[in-house]
């Protein structure tokens, strides 16, 4: 008979991680059904159980490092609700239309509040650039001068932002560049706010679906947003952003990307954090924009995620005093371990 315990002892010695350990990545478990729910759940268990503080770490960010970094998740069996989540995703378009809105609700309408502690000054919800950066404000705002760059804008261009956020590239771009910009989201708290950040700019921020877009702009540019697209959707987001780009334009994509193609997201994440999303791939993005773009440049980044997820993180404690009214203690305890869960997975290139 399989004893759970002594199941999740072995593996996580793989990884050189104790139960009950005294490193700060070892875990201390406070629930003994914690083996089963892991055994039964994957990751799903794992971070359910954690909201349910039925175990804690010091370092959670170490903790989820190592067990990516000795790849645990190829070493035990797929559970049920990972093969029905693939199954789910393979069959049903989990990012059509009618659903465009519910990532902004579930998500991006939490609570305007929420990311001005968390965030930069100016509400960056994407990957810092940090080479030549000491804090993340500097950090955030050499990455939208980088991506400045890299579309050669020029005074009086106009530039459409697909997922535009709160309004920060459009109101760096406006200021630094002398464009027009034009932004779209799907969060009615993102848009509400966009708007009155970049009162006074040539700025149009719009609560609208990518796929209405049918307008022509000198420049495009999308921001963390073709996370939420969805593989049955990438060569359609490819020809509404060639669509909308003048002939000698320039269009430039800011992703996460994974490692391998997929056709589903991790569980957790999908159920507590980001609905429907998914990471896509080298070959799904080359696939989806053959005979609309030419690649001009490949730049990658993403092991800067790890710092600014940790910077997210400090902002986040050291002022969850401040917004703690508007959420409860579960809550609290599954935005830590989205953030530190999430800059383990970057810091084991996972």
């Amino acid at each position: 008979m399989v004893n759970p315990k002594e199941t999740v002892e072995k593996l996580l010695k793989l990884a050189d991680v104790k139960i009950n350990g005294s490193r700060p990545w070892d875990i201390q478990v406070n629930n003994e059904g914690f083996y089963s729910r892991v055994l039964s759940q994957g990751s799903l268990g794992l971070g359910e159980s954690y909201m349910d503080c039925w175990w804690d770490c010091k370092k959670l960010d170490e903790f989820v490092y190592r067990v990516l970094n000795a790849d645990l998740d190829k070493k035990s069996r797929p559970n049920f609700l990972l093969i029905l989540e693939f199954l789910k995703s393979s069959i049903i378009n989990m990012q059509k239309k009618s659903r465009a809105f519910v990532v902004g609700e579930r998500h991006y309408d939490l609570g305007n509040d929420l990311y001005k502690n968390m965030l930069d000054k100016e509400m960056n919800y994407s990957c810092a650039y940090w080479k030549n950066s000491k804090s993340l404000d500097q950090a955030q705002k050499e990455k939208l001068k980088l991506i400045c760059k890299k579309l050669n804008l020029k005074k009086g261009d106009s530039v459409l932002d697909i997922g535009c956020g709160w309004g920060a590239f459009a109101k760096y771009a406006a200021k630094n560049y002398k464009v027009k910009v034009t932004g779209v989201t799907i969060s009615k708290e993102q848009a509400k706010l966009a708007r009155k950040r970049c009162f006074g700019l040539p700025i149009e921020i719009r609560l609208q679906d990518y796929r209405d877009l049918n307008e022509k702009f000198d420049a495009v540019v999308s921001i963390g947003m073709f996370e939420h697209v969805g593989y049955k959707n990438y060569r359609n987001f490819m020809k509404v952003a060639s669509r909308c780009l003048k002939k000698e334009g320039l269009f430039l994509l800011h992703t996460i990307g994974g490692n391998r193609s997929v056709r589903n997201t991790e569980p957790w994440i999908s159920k507590y954090i980001f609905p429907n999303s998914m990471l896509p791939s080298i070959r799904q993005i080359g696939e989806s924009f053959e005979k609309l773009f030419v690649m001009e440049d490949w730049h990658n980044f993403g092991s800067d995620y790890d710092k600014t997820l940790m910077e997210w993180h400090k902002n986040f404690n050291k002022n969850w005093s401040k917004i703690k009214a508007n959420y409860d203690q579960r809550f609290f305890r599954m935005w830590n371990y989205y953030l530190l869960s999430c800059a383990g997975g970057f810091r084991a290139r996972h």
